[in-house]
């Protein structure tokens, strides 16, 4: 769950100034952690077993699946996930609990204070902070998500893990990670060590071959979801199977194909650290299935029920919240959302609102044909967001019918007005989407 804290909090004051430590947002380079960790006496090689998970999409859900599955068991399990959607305290929970504002603001106000007024981002900088809790603190098992890409991401200075985990590698952030897809993926092979067993989920043919030939290099284990395990949906129900025979469970808490597949990918980390020497009891049956129904993941399609917006919202509609912002997570969403439809028919139109350096064309390409008509927002406070209108005129492009709105009470109510236009038999079923930074205004506000 979100936490629910204060602003202007001792925390937020010390975050605004480690943005100034460093003129780039991102400058992928392992140097400044290092030499930040060597000073705080290198806590990152004071950590339990970790699950290190890298990938486009679909990382973070299987970090979620992990710890849930983990934690069914009893295990005590620190998690780094980011970005976070309202407040910095979660990426960072430390056996089973988000960090609290005070241990927090010490935390960062000691890595300030070594670090010394050093050029570092603030990536790197948090990163050594939340390196620094999960030493101080025992735990069972560390599950630790990547930032951006993996052989130069800040997280990547940790020992061989317990498993690596490489997610779908799509087109994201190429300004940094490589303009082609093979570019891309090899980055994000950056995490794979050497005695370290590779868990790998769907990928791409070209995305695949270049992973494959990392860890080949290597010499590592390497176990492929649809060639060593397989997850699907069957009557109802979720069917793992991998070499050791066949798992019968419920379905995943989160919603669509996709979660069904990224939890296959979980049960396989949890396998495998375990067969390679992790823990003994990792991945037990009866703990996979309690994690499966316990898993909890904001805005990954988030049912919303309360709230202003869900006031201004038509009788009868269904609201869903989804943090996805590139092609291949729009593919994933839309899918997971004609699923919904086979269900139940309902019309479906959309709120949007992205930033500026993503795909919006590819990512608006996904819902031809799906969606009657989509709201364009500007993302609130966000200066790199697409404004309304240049997000319709994208949305226009790929063919969609779409109409700017001031704000997100005003698109709520310009669906209202869509779905009385157009005499809808059943109420409608709306998704915001577009960014996890309107996803966390939405959360934020919603309250």
């Amino acid at each position: 769950m979100i936490p629910k804290l204060a602003s202007g909090q001792r925390s937020d004051a010390i975050l605004g100034r480690l943005l100034t430590l460093h003129p780039k947002k991102i400058d992928l380079r392992l140097d400044r952690i290092l030499r930040l960790l060597a000073d705080l006496g290198d806590p990152h090689r004071r950590l339990p077993p970790v699950i290190h998970v890298a990938g486009t999409n679909g990382k973070g859900s299987v970090c979620a699946f992990a710890r849930a599955m983990l934690e069914a068991q009893g295990l005590k399990v620190h998690v780094h996930t980011s970005p976070h959607l309202v407040h910095f305290h979660e990426r960072i929970r430390i056996a089973g609990r988000l960090i609290g504002e005070e241990e927090l603001a010490e935390l960062l106000e000691e890595v300030e204070r070594v670090n010394d007024g050093r050029p570092i981002t603030f990536f790197e900088i948090t990163g050594a902070a939340m390196f620094l809790a999960f030493s101080r603190h025992p735990a069972d098992a560390v599950v630790l998500e990547v930032g951006l890409g993996g052989r130069y991401d800040a997280t990547n200075v940790i020992p061989p893990p317990a498993v690596a985990v490489i997610q779908p590698v799509g087109l994201d952030h190429q300004e940094f990670l490589g303009s082609n897809l093979a570019a891309i993926a090899a980055e994000k092979a950056g995490i794979i060590k050497p005695g370290a067993p590779l868990v790998v989920g769907p990928q791409a043919d070209v995305a695949r071959d270049a992973i494959l030939s990392r860890a080949d290099q290597i010499g590592v284990p390497v176990f492929e979801f649809g060639q060593d395990f397989f997850a699907r949906q069957e009557h109802g129900r979720m069917v793992y199977e991998d070499e050791s025979g066949l798992l019968d469970l419920p379905l995943p808490r989160l919603i669509g194909r996709h979660q069904i597949e990224n939890a296959g990918v979980a049960i396989a980390a949890l396998r495998h650290a375990r067969r390679h020497g992790a823990s003994p009891v990792w991945g037990s049956d009866a703990a996979v299935e309690r994690g499966l129904q316990t898993v909890e993941w904001p805005a990954r399609l988030q049912r919303l029920t309360q709230g202003p917006l869900i006031d201004c919202a038509p009788d009868g509609a269904e609201v869903w919240l989804d943090g996805g912002h590139n092609p291949h997570g729009a593919l994933a969403v839309a899918r997971a959302i004609a699923d919904l439809e086979e269900r139940g028919e309902r019309p479906l139109y959309m709120i949007c609102g992205m930033l500026a350096n993503k795909d919006a064309g590819g990512y608006l390409s996904a819902w031809r044909g799906l969606v009657r008509r989509i709201a364009t927002v500007e993302i609130p406070g966000e200066a790199n967001s697409f404004g309304a209108g240049a997000l319709y005129d994208v949305a226009r492009a790929v063919g969609l019918e779409a109409a700017p709105a001031e704000d997100l009470e005003d698109a709520m109510l310009q669906v209202s007005a869509w779905s009385r236009l157009d005499g809808d038999a059943a109420p409608p079923r709306i998704l915001i989407c577009g960014s996890l930074y309107l996803a966390g205004h939405v959360l934020a506000e919603n309250s």
